[in-house]
This record gives structure tokens, C-alpha cells and sequence, in this order.
């Protein structure tokens, strides 16, 4: 259940390709050992506007939503993960950011359709 996912200027897309950095985030995700990878979804959102101080570089910004009950520790290694990865990938990014946040159980609500044949 837990959702990934990554916000970046378009303009990262001319040096990038945005599938290996979700790859690389989903890698990063399960490596920290907070959460199975069959559990994991990934997903991006390109902007192309956007505003910076003296509108100048570019950003990568990951919203980690975890369902409540992952201790601050856990939560802090899922960031450090993620953000390793994302510098390792994107050294020429100016700007990297993770935001890990829980999830209320009890609003959360989701519908998953299961193979007949599973």
C-alpha cells in the first residue's frame, strides 16, 4: 500500500529517464526493509510550471503515504534511502526532497480486483 510519488520539473527529463528513477525509488523502498515490494506503488507528475528562488535550477520532490503505525525511525529510513538513491541518480538535481506521511486507516479506502484465476 504504500504510494510513492515523485514530483520533478519537466526540464529533468532532457538528462533523465524518469522510468529508471522510479526503479530506482521502488528499489530504494524495498531496500529499506519498512515495506514489501509487492506492497509498493510508484508514480511521477511532471511540471512544467513552476516558480524557484530567482527561478533557478530544478527540483525532485518524492511524497512517501504510508499507512499509520511505521515508527519515526522507520519512516526516517525510508527517506534517507530514498533520498540516497535520488542523489546517486541525479547528482546535477539542485534541489531533492522526501516527505514521508501517514495515512488514517480508517479514511483510507481502496478497491483491488482479484484474479479469478490466481
Amino acid at each position: 500500500m504504500p504510494h510513492f510519488v515523485i514530483e520533478y520539473a519537466r526540464i529533468v527529463e532532457e538528462t533523465v529517464d524518469v522510468v529508471d528513477v522510479m526503479e530506482g525509488v521502488f528499489e530504494a523502498a524495498v531496500q529499506s526493509e519498512v515495506m514489501q515490494a509487492e506492497d509498493v506503488k510508484v508514480r511521477a507528475i511532471a511540471y512544467d510550471h513552476y516558480r524557484l528562488y530567482e527561478n533557478k535550477g530544478n527540483f525532485i520532490h518524492v511524497t512517501v503515504c504510508l499507512l499509520q503505525g511505521r515508527t519515526d525511525q522507520q519512516k526516517e529510513r525510508v527517506a534517507i534511502e530514498v533520498r540516497n538513491c535520488l542523489a546517486h541518480l541525479l547528482p546535477e538535481i539542485s534541489s531533492i526532497s522526501i516527505d514521508v506521511r501517514d495515512m488514517n486507516p480508517v479514511a483510507y479506502k481502496k478497491r483491488l480486483l482479484v484474479n479469478e484465476a490466481d
